[in-house]
Parts: C-alpha cells; sequence; structure tokens
C-alpha cells in the first residue's frame, strides 16, 4: 500500500488518522474535478445535456463495486437526505429498533418522525443485545450504522446475514458510511434490504454525494400509495415521476458524483480486498498497542468484530497535543477518535504511540 501514499499531498505534512471525520483529496481526483469544470466552463448548458451519462455510470460503478443491479441504486447528496426520504415513506405505524449510541441523522431522524421505537444497548454484548430486543420488542424495522461512529463498534457481515435469516420479515436499513470503501460488502448476498452511504469519508469522494441500494421489490415497498398513484396518472416526463425521482429530485451535481464514480475506480484498482487486509491488520497492531497503555474502554477491550475506528481515553490537551505534532484526530464522545484506512502505515501507529507514551 505504501505506493499510493504519494497520492495524498496532505501526508507530506500531516499523519492523517481522521478518515472517520473526512476522507482525504488525491491527486487524479482534484486533475477530474478540473477537467469537470473546464468542460463546464466551455460548453455551459451543451456541457449539462449529457449529464445522464455521468450519472449512469455512477450507478453502474456502484453497482459493480457492491455487486447490485444499478436499477435498484439511487443517488443522493448524502445519507441523512436519503435516510429521510425513506422515512417520509414509511407507515408511521412501523416500530423501528435503533442503536442507543448511534448516529443523530439516524435516531434523532427516527424520533422526530413520530415513529415508535425501541433501542438496543451498544456494549460488549451488541449483538445478543439486538437479538433479544427483536425477540422482545418486535419492532418492524431495524435501523442502524453497521460501524458506529463514535466508538467504532463494528457489527459484522455475517450477524447481519444471521439476524435476516432468523427474522425474514424484518426491514434491515444500514448506514455505510464508516465502511464502505475499507470493507467489502457484497449486498447483493448481505442481509441488508437497505444500504446507505455517504461519499465523503472512506469512499474520499468529496463532499455532496452519497447513495442507496434496495433489494428487489423494497423501493416499491418504501415508496406512499399517493406517490404510486400519481405516477400512474401523471403525464410528466418518467424522470420526475419514477421512483427513483423521489430521491433523485432536482438537478444532480456532475462534479460530485462524476468524483465519486473516479474515487470507485481508483478504490477499485488498489482492491477492496487488499484495502480490507491491510487495514485489518493495522487495527490488531493499534489495539495491542492501545490495550497495553488501558486507553480503550470495556466495550471494545471485550470486543472481537474489528474496524478500523478507535476511541482511546484522552482529553483536549491530548487532542491539542497531538494536533501541534501534526497528527490530525476528532474529539467524539468522552475520548479522541482515531481511524486508519489503506494509506495509514505502521510508521504513524509508531508517531501516535510515541506521543501517547510521552503525553503520559
Amino acid at each position: 500500500m505504501h505506493k499510493y501514499r504519494k497520492d495524498f499531498p496532505i501526508l507530506n505534512q500531516h499523519t492523517y488518522l481522521n478518515t472517520a471525520a473526512s476522507g482525504i483529496l488525491f491527486d487524479s481526483l482534484l486533475e477530474h474535478r478540473q477537467e469537470h469544470d473546464l468542460d463546464f466552463l466551455i460548453g455551459g448548458s451543451i456541457f449539462r445535456e449529457d449529464r445522464n451519462d455521468y450519472l449512469l455510470e455512477t450507478r453502474e460503478t456502484i453497482a459493480q463495486f457492491f455487486n447490485h443491479k444499478q436499477e435498484e441504486v439511487v443517488l443522493v447528496p448524502n445519507f441523512s437526505i436519503g435516510f429521510n426520504t425513506i422515512l417520509n415513506g414509511l407507515d408511521k405505524e412501523k416500530k423501528i429498533m435503533l442503536l442507543d449510541e448511534d448516529y443523530p441523522s439516524i435516531n434523532h431522524a427516527v424520533i422526530t418522525k413520530g415513529f415508535k421505537y425501541c433501542f438496543a444497548k451498544v456494549d460488549e454484548h451488541t449483538e445478543e443485545n439486538i437479538i433479544e430486543n427483536i425477540k422482545k420488542e418486535k419492532p418492524d424495522v431495524f435501523a442502524f450504522s453497521l460501524v458506529q461512529y463514535i466508538s467504532g463498534l463494528s457489527l459484522s457481515n455475517d450477524f447481519i446475514k444471521d439476524l435476516k435469516s432468523q427474522f425474514p420479515n424484518l426491514l434491515i436499513i444500514a448506514d455505510g458510511t464508516q465502511c464502505c470503501g475499507v470493507r467489502k460488502i457484497d449486498f447483493a448476498a448481505s442481509g441488508i434490504d437497505i444500504l446507505g452511504c455517504s461519499g465523503y469519508k472512506w469512499l474520499l469522494g468529496g463532499y455532496g454525494n452519497g447513495f442507496f441500494m434496495f433489494k428487489e421489490n423494497i423501493l416499491e415497498e418504501i415508496t406512499p400509495t399517493l406517490y404510486k398513484n400519481e405516477q400512474n396518472n401523471s403525464s410528466y416526463d418518467p424522470s420526475y415521476t419514477n421512483l427513483q425521482a423521489r430521491f433523485e429530485c432536482g438537478h444532480l451535481d456532475t462534479l460530485n458524483f462524476s468524483s465519486l464514480t473516479h474515487s470507485l475506480q481508483y478504490l477499485d484498482k488498489v482492491g477492496i480486498e487488499n484495502i480490507e487486509a491491510h487495514t485489518l491488520n493495522l487495527s490488531k497492531l493499534l489495539r495491542e498497542k492501545l490495550l497495553d497503555l488501558e486507553l480503550l474502554d470495556k466495550t471494545m477491550r471485550e470486543r472481537t468484530s474489528l474496524s478500523t475506528i478507535f476511541n482511546i481515553k484522552g482529553d483536549i490537551h491530548l487532542y491539542k497535543k497531538l494536533e501541534e505534532n501534526n497528527l490530525i484526530t476528532s474529539l467524539r464522545g468522552e475520548g479522541i477518535r482515531i481511524s486508519l484506512h489503506f494509506y495509514n502505515n505502521e510508521e504513524d501507529l509508531d508517531k501516535l504511540m510515541m506521543l501517547l507514551n510521552r503525553y503520559r
């Protein structure tokens, strides 16, 4: 993976351990964006006449990357907008199960829209808590992040697949924003019914792009009856009234979505299996080092399913000390969040540990 570090100029000045907050720009993506805007500068509306070709390529690239059909992919500016659109189509009598420490864009959206809801506790026994809560509360929907944004707690692909097998009528909606691009997800073989993701983190696509994928017939199931009736009776062009249009309303930005296409093609060149193997190895090394310093809380000390996100014990003073030494992290929850991508290496971990030991 070392050869790819040269593609990311920020790594010449900083030890970047903050992809969970924002992915970073790489050379060829900058070139692509400049060429795109030069074409727009010269062509104006003539350039925009080809917008559907750009967007179709994005859907096809997403579908190929995650093993699905492009007809079941919709493009959204970010996960939050797409998820709220889904909720707007769900029957308010449906009961939704959430994780009690999950991303506000999931939990807050569900709670404030008036759904019945229940929580599964996030701790070292999260999987058991989820299953017990489903049996007890009998939710219709389970909406959650595959990787928790504060703690880094990860629900494995195998667990989700088994969960769907146990509860086939449960609608499973997963946010992959904190793992898509660093973990292989075969959507067709997964137990996930709806997978959404923003592209600005691990997918390195920049801001203003994201997507949702739906298993067969699910998109129709979550579309309000009134919308479908109007669609059937409308004289408007289908691009304004089809099921995807409820998500893709307005004029989608070809710069943002072609950036996502470019980044997915770049990640595909690196190889998602290679990325997952490299980051898993780094995560195991980092976990052992953090355990030695007793910097992980009980939940993550006893977990076996690893993500690329860790939250260590630390305050604003430690955060500032790391920042002063050009080591970029985030303050999240009650600690400092560290996150690893394929452009990180063991030298980055060594620098982090040196600073943590020095600070102690």
